[in-house]
């Protein structure tokens, strides 16, 4: 089995991956919260920890891979006060909140599958886990970290801090200065400290979500939600918790302080966090209202809040996952219109050359080696999955394919074989690259070209190079170019 480095956000260092359970991965990973359709932001955690959950299954552990999806509990701005951000979404469009979520959920699926995003072992809704969470509210409880005010339930940080002095070190903040310099709110006096967060929220009259427990009537933090879920599905211990930068303050920092109040220790070995997506250096996000949707890079409309169009023209999705990949996933990747067009050559490109692998015709020797592609993309990958070196020995094997084809170099059948080993295993299989150009009819496409060239060949034969020219010239105007070879001619797009 590959020796796989990952970066663990809570020790700030790489380590060695190895799991609570020898051959097995328990992983979960923060969903989205469905009140608005899927942008870029949604994107790049989904497709970071798709990655990592196919290149887990490819070196041969068993998975179990829980993603949530938030239907209830976060409120606005992340914070204890506000509108549940569902609830307010169907009170505007005059729908139930389940109907909001629902529907979101189902355009989130949709944008998921379009960029070849698998679905998880499971998707626990947090509406259907208020019995594990209001156990989990018991629990904290019982423990003496929590305290109950008005019906609400709140964790008590300033004596979690004390016992376990804990709280802050993933994401780097010192509790004892935000508690020193944080100004009380209207609205939080039945809190011990400002800092301290809701477990459990009674509802005001006019909240349409919620549930009774032995506090009140009410809905459930939403911190509470995924240590509930992750523990339910995974147990006390698992091995990745996984989610956006955005998340490790204050939604991950408080987890770790739930599960660990009530264990003695946090809820996983690593903890993985991809960076943003930014526009113009800001992050992107519905919060900050300058997210542009998945749904709109797929038709290429877009406008700013000054009407200015902000997209070129459309992207497909595997244009948009490419783009994602082209980054390590812990770096920021900046939006432009200009990085997108790139990432869309750079994607052609290597279908391209994958197309052109099926049709070298074998020698019988080699004057490349080839043999070499195959370990360095492992390396990549196991060092904390760098998918932008994986790419760049994929280009390079790219430019030997065209070599070969321009008739410069040779390559034996099974070299040509473990081209298209490596090309399969990494393009397709790891990375989750779709060939949207060929889709189902590849086999159509292929056969109707060689009916073409078949006729071309004919007409030359024949000496009639008007309508062998003409054949060129046609399929030069639809974007396919013919090159003729010792061994007959070839087409590419």
């Amino acid at each position: 089995m590959q020796q796989l480095l990952v970066y663990n956000t809570l020790t700030h260092q790489k380590e060695l991956f190895r799991p609570v359970n020898e051959g097995r991965v328990g992983m979960y990973v923060c969903g989205p919260t469905v009140y608005g359709d899927g942008h870029l932001g949604h994107a790049r955690p989904a497709i970071t920890f798709d990655v990592l959950y196919r290149y887990l299954l490819h070196i041969g552990y068993k998975v179990r891979y829980v993603r949530n999806i938030t239907d209830v509990g976060h409120l606005e701005h992340d914070a204890d006060e506000g509108e549940d951000k569902i609830a307010k979404k169907a009170r505007l469009e005059q729908l139930e909140p389940m109907e909001v979520a629902q529907y979101y959920t189902n355009r989130y699926h949709a944008a998921m599958d379009k960029l070849n995003v698998l679905r998880p072992s499971i998707e626990p809704l947090a509406s259907g886990h208020i019995i594990e969470q209001i156990e989990l509210v018991k629990k904290i409880l019982d423990k003496g970290y929590a305290y109950e005010s008005n019906g609400s339930v709140y964790f008590n940080l300033r004596k979690y801090q004390e016992d376990f002095k804990a709280y802050g070190r993933l994401s780097g903040r010192v509790l004892d200065e935000m508690l020193s310099t944080t100004r009380d709110l209207d609205g939080q006096s039945e809190k011990h400290e400002t800092m301290d967060f809701a477990l459990w929220k009674k509802a005001a009259p006019e909240h349409i979500m919620r549930w009774p427990s032995p506090w009140s009537d009410g809905f459930p933090g939403w911190h509470t939600e995924c240590t509930a879920m992750g523990t339910k599905y995974l147990g006390e211990t698992f091995d990745i918790h996984g989610g956006g930068m955005d998340l490790m303050f204050p939604h991950h920092e408080s987890e770790i302080a739930q599960q660990t109040s009530v264990t003695g220790h946090g809820p996983c070995r690593y903890w993985m966090h991809n960076n943003m997506i930014t526009i113009n250096g800001k992050k992107m996000g519905k919060s900050l209202g300058n997210f542009i949707t998945l749904d709109e890079f797929f038709n290429g409309s877009h406008k700013d809040s000054e009407g200015k169009e902000m997209l070129d023209q459309a992207y497909s999705p595997m244009t948009i996952r490419f783009f994602i990949l082209q980054a390590h996933y812990r770096s920021t990747v900046d939006f432009s219109n200009e990085a997108l067009q790139a990432a869309q050559k750079g994607y052609e490109r290597l279908m391209q050359a994958y197309h052109t692998l099926g049709k070298l015709q074998p020698s019988k020797t080699s004057s490349v080696d080839v043999k070499g592609y195959r370990e360095k993309c492992y390396e990549a990958m196991n060092d904390d999955l760098n998918t932008p070196i994986v790419i760049s020995h994929l280009f390079d094997a790219a430019k030997v394919i065209n070599t070969v084809n321009d008739h410069n170099a040779t390559l034996t059948q099974a070299d040509i074989d473990e081209l298209k080993q490596v090309f399969d295993t990494f393009v397709f299989d790891v990375m989750g690259l779709r060939d949207e150009a060929s889709g189902d009819n590849t086999a159509l496409l292929d056969g109707l070209m060689q009916m073409i060239l078949d006729m071309r060949a004919t007409a030359k034969a024949n000496k009639d190079w008007t309508t062998s020219d003409k054949i060129r010239d046609s399929l030069g105007s639809l974007g396919v170019t013919v090159k003729d070879g010792k061994d007959g001619a070839t087409w590419s797009i």
